[in-house]
């Protein structure tokens, strides 16, 4: 470890713990000090070997220029977001888009008062998509963005689902509409509805017992998640979902077609194509707990999301390395 290494901690292990573990080994600039857990510290298998007690947290303020908050976004990291930031500047993923002006505010607030800096909602979407969102609009002013996602797993809405009382694993697609993705990246630009846009196919293990019928009416009403799409729900054993659903692909794509003057089309697009969602959402949040522990070493603080990040802040590269060879 040298004067410059970042120390970073890691809140939770389960998917995307694992892959925020992995980028922080692989980082030349940091050093992993700790992984909070819930479970017995004993019991994870951690690349590491960095596991500790939730409850040991606070013998680590002043050990950590960072903790990864790794929690889901349904229930987890609404009230783990404001509990980590009173000992460490904080990174997450909170991707629940509807609720992040309200995460956001409670997050400013505790960070204030805590003297820390917590970075939020900074996976790959919301995260890497919002900052393709908003170079989009300011290049393209007269046009329409369009984001889809998929087809692949989400790590949010499964971890939703498997929340609900008599479900014991689930795994989410999110399908995109590709006649609606064709028409747009050839320049159309319609008027969408949340539910033109994408399917969902949800994959589930009930528990022995347990009521399919309620559980499927708690997954297609849930708000935020599922309420506004066509969603299918297919009961499914635990081998079935071993051997079918083990891996957790994802991608998707930001699109905005414009006109710069009158019938002069033009169309951005950004891709993602992922054979693993929690590695490369573990490696974003990793680049972005680079950007806070140099905000903060800066002396800023309170709340910041991704569009508040410069992009030279993420890379462990200097300034004229980066002149020289990425303008």
């Amino acid at each position: 470890m040298t004067a410059n290494t970042i120390r970073v901690a890691i809140n939770g292990y389960g998917n995307l713990g694992r892959g925020v573990e992995k980028s922080i080994l692989a980082a030349p600039d940091m050093e992993l000090v700790a992984i909070f857990t819930r479970r017995d510290p004993a019991s994870l298998d951690t690349l590491s070997g960095k596991a500790v007690s939730i409850d040991d947290m606070a013998d680590y303020q002043g050990k950590a220029d960072v903790c990864v908050n790794c929690g889901g976004s349904a229930t987890d990291l609404i009230d783990q977001g404001p509990a980590v930031t009173q000992y460490f500047n904080t990174v997450d993923s909170f991707d629940t888009h509807a609720r992040i002006p309200e995460h956001y505010a409670t997050m400013d607030s505790v960070a204030k008062d805590n003297d820390h800096i917590a970075v939020i909602s900074s996976g790959w979407d919301p995260g890497l998509f919002s900052i393709n969102r908003v170079i989009a609009e300011a290049v393209l002013p007269e046009g329409s963005t369009y984001t889809f996602w998929g087809r692949g797993v989400s790590q949010g809405h499964s971890d939703a689902i498997r929340r609900i009382p008599g479900v014991k694993e689930a795994k989410q697609y999110t399908v995109p509409v590709q006649d609606v993705v064709d028409r747009i990246q050839a320049g159309e630009r319609p008027e969408l509805t949340t539910r033109d846009k994408h399917l969902r196919e949800c994959y589930v293990v009930a528990e022995e017992g347990a009521d399919k019928a309620a559980i499927e009416e708690a997954i297609v009403t849930m708000e935020n998640y599922f309420a506004d799409y066509d969603t299918t729900v297919t009961f499914i054993s635990e081998e079935e979902l071993l051997r079918d659903h083990s891996a957790m692909p994802h991608g998707g794509q930001v699109i905005r077609a414009g006109e710069t003057s009158p019938n002069t089309t033009q169309v951005y697009g950004f891709t993602l194509t992922l054979d693993s969602n929690p590695e490369f959402t573990g490696s974003m949040l990793v680049a972005t707990a680079r950007a806070a522990a140099r905000m903060a070493a800066a002396g800023e603080r309170g709340c910041r999301t991704v569009l508040d990040i410069a992009p030279a802040l993420y890379v462990p590269i200097d300034a004229d390395e980066l002149r020289a060879h990425f303008l």
